[in-house]
């Protein structure tokens, strides 16, 4: 018995880095899983191909309104249901303010905070007609304190907070919970490209003193999505080992 047996699961962004890991997990704890990429056809492929049944790989922008209609409108047709959104969906264009374009602040925040909106606005009748479902939005302990040279990716995850809780409110008497997760610093293709003494760095300021895995984040992602958590909405969970704290 897993702790997602049952489950029909829609993840953005799952393709790679977090997102992969939140996909396996699920998979691995039961559920039917749907998940997103833009433009990784190849590395969806092969993680379907890795995981098998119980997982399908849709190509979808997530920042595209119409795009996330129809996403979650092929879903509901092939599966009739989802019980767990996870907002994963995002991007790093980094720069300090004074260099910062204006198309490089609109793109994070579209891809970060307005795919957010996108899916949740389109996916709660559904959940509401269903009196059920779990709301997962990807944030960042970056939106919560903030980091010179991200500010619009700082802007877009503290957003996320912001957007997570007002939802929480919003729908919870319909049995439906949206919560946020705040990962720190996680190995993924981006931390492995920085240089060792930047890595040492960040691991300096961390209470557990080691980077976090994505296999981290996405075990909040089972303990939010499962029954386990029918109390626990409007929360932001932090997974950083102690960086913020």
């Amino acid at each position: 018995m897993g702790l997602l047996d049952n489950k029909i699961c829609l993840i953005t962004g799952g393709s790679r880095g977090i997102g992969e890991a939140i996909v396996r997990r699920f998979h691995a704890e039961g559920a039917e899983v749907i998940f997103t990429y833009r433009s990784s056809s190849e590395k969806a492929d092969a993680l379907v191909a890795d995981l098998g049944s119980r997982t399908t790989a849709m190509q979808s922008d997530a920042s595209n309104f119409e795009a996330a209609g129809k996403l979650i409108e092929d879903v509901i047709a092939k599966y009739e249901r989802i019980d767990v959104l996870i907002n994963n969906a995002g991007i790093t264009d980094d720069t300090l303010m004074l260099r910062m374009s204006e198309d490089q602040w609109d793109r994070v925040i579209d891809v970060n905070l307005k795919s957010v909106f996108n899916l949740t606005k389109q996916i709660l009748r559904p959940m509401l007609r269903a009196r059920s479902g779990s709301i997962i939005n990807m944030s960042s302990v970056v939106g919560v304190f903030g980091n010179a040279g991200q500010a619009n990716y700082a802007a877009s995850k503290a957003g996320i907070i912001g957007f997570s809780k007002s939802i929480a409110k919003e729908i919870g008497s319909r049995g439906i919970r949206c919560n946020a997760i705040a990962p720190g610093f996680i190995s993924t293709d981006m931390t492995d490209e920085l240089d060792e003494k930047t890595k040492q760095s960040y691991i300096d300021n961390i209470p557990i003193k080691r980077l976090g895995e994505a296999t981290d984040v996405a075990d909040g992602c089972v303990f939010l999505a499962s029954d386990m958590s029918q109390y626990i909405t409007g929360q932001v969970i932090s997974i950083c080992g102690g960086l913020n704290t």
